[in-house]
């Protein structure tokens, strides 16, 4: 008898942070300190998994993408190998070298912009994708739009991603998706394709915005109905169980069966924030790991917020991250917002 499947399998960007903390963003031409600098995990799949390994999971993690043959490069594979997560799919090339980012941080507020070089990532290509060698049960792939083989066309499915989530969906695989805040018109074109193969559909309000055409963020803060209507439209071009929003005042979800779950973010205390970087990995970290789990949605979207709040605590994407029972009892502490 075959096994059950059990596991996440988590592939796509692997990415070095180099996150610089700043007093003020400058203006052009203008200068801005650099108050302290660290290293530290970059791109869906390596916060994700680390996240999950950080909280406890007690189930197989599994490595896939690309890194180069660099200092880089053997940070990630160290970094993974001694969180126990296996990297027989994270594989080293000579063409280019790994992904890194230059993540500046205003000290005063936490908000955080991108300089990215895209590196070995843009290789990652279907043919890296081999899921006769994984007893995975979700296989979670991001970021689309920046990841360039992934984004290119495919005559059978609209992209290569989307294809990819086919296969792994006929080799009994369940899929989730994240996407990159990126400032432009591609949304649509790439990202709807991989829609009609994904299971879970992870992303934060402005992402949702931009594949739908809704403004969800107004200057009088979160529209509500237009954040449902998004999701009913992500639902409509074919994700099969839920899609999933996350947003600083909490997140929600919306199913196939049009069942409805929302949760308010943790209240933290003034002073507590160090960092916003990687916190939307942490909630989607929160999420796979309660859905692997059986756990219901609700129980799924607190867990995520709860690891989101733990991850805003220190600079990196991943470095505040706790155990599961420490990242709920920061909710049990603190409270929730209503929402």
């Amino acid at each position: 008898m075959m096994s059950k499947p059990l596991g996440i399998l988590a592939g796509g960007n692997w990415i070095v942070d180099a996150v610089k903390v700043i007093d003020v963003w400058p203006q052009q031409d203008a200068l801005a300190n650099i108050t302290s600098e660290a290293r530290g995990t970059g791109g869906s799949p390596f916060n994700v998994l680390v996240d999950l390994a950080t909280m406890g999971a007690a189930f197989p993690l599994e490595a896939l993408g690309l890194v180069g043959n660099d200092g880089n490069g053997t940070f990630i594979l160290d970094t993974c190998k001694g969180l126990g997560i296996q990297t027989q799919a994270l594989q080293i090339t000579q063409e280019a070298p790994t992904s890194y980012t230059d993540v500046m941080t205003v000290k005063a507020t936490g908000r955080r912009t991108f300089f990215h070089a895209r590196g070995a990532n843009a290789l990652l290509a279907d043919g890296h994708f081999d899921f006769t060698r994984t007893t995975a049960k979700i296989l979670h792939l991001g970021y689309l739009l920046l990841l360039d083989g992934m984004d290119l066309p495919c005559p059978d499915f609209g992209t290569v991603a989307a294809r990819v989530l086919a296969r792994a969906q006929a080799a009994g695989l369940k899929t989730s998706i994240d996407v990159v805040s990126e400032d432009s018109e591609r949304f649509g074109r790439i990202v709807l394709p991989a829609l009609k193969y994904t299971d879970y559909c992870i992303m934060n309000e402005f992402e949702a915005g931009r594949v739908t055409g809704h403004t969800i963020r107004t200057a009088d803060g979160l529209d509500r109905s237009a954040l449902r209507a998004s999701m009913e439209v992500l639902l409509e071009a074919g994700v099969r169980e839920r899609v999933l929003v996350h947003f600083p005042e909490g997140g929600c979800a919306l199913s196939r069966e049009h069942e409805w779950a929302q949760q308010g973010s943790v209240v933290l205390p003034e002073g507590y924030i160090k960092g916003a970087a990687g916190a939307g990995d942490a909630f989607t970290a929160g999420v796979l790991l309660g859905w692997h789990e059986n756990q219901s949605i609700q129980e799924q979207l607190q867990l995520g917020v709860c690891a989101a709040a733990a991850n805003l605590s220190e600079e990196t994407c991943t470095g505040g991250l706790r155990s599961t029972a420490d990242c709920l009892a920061l909710g049990t502490r603190y409270g929730f917002r209503p929402l």
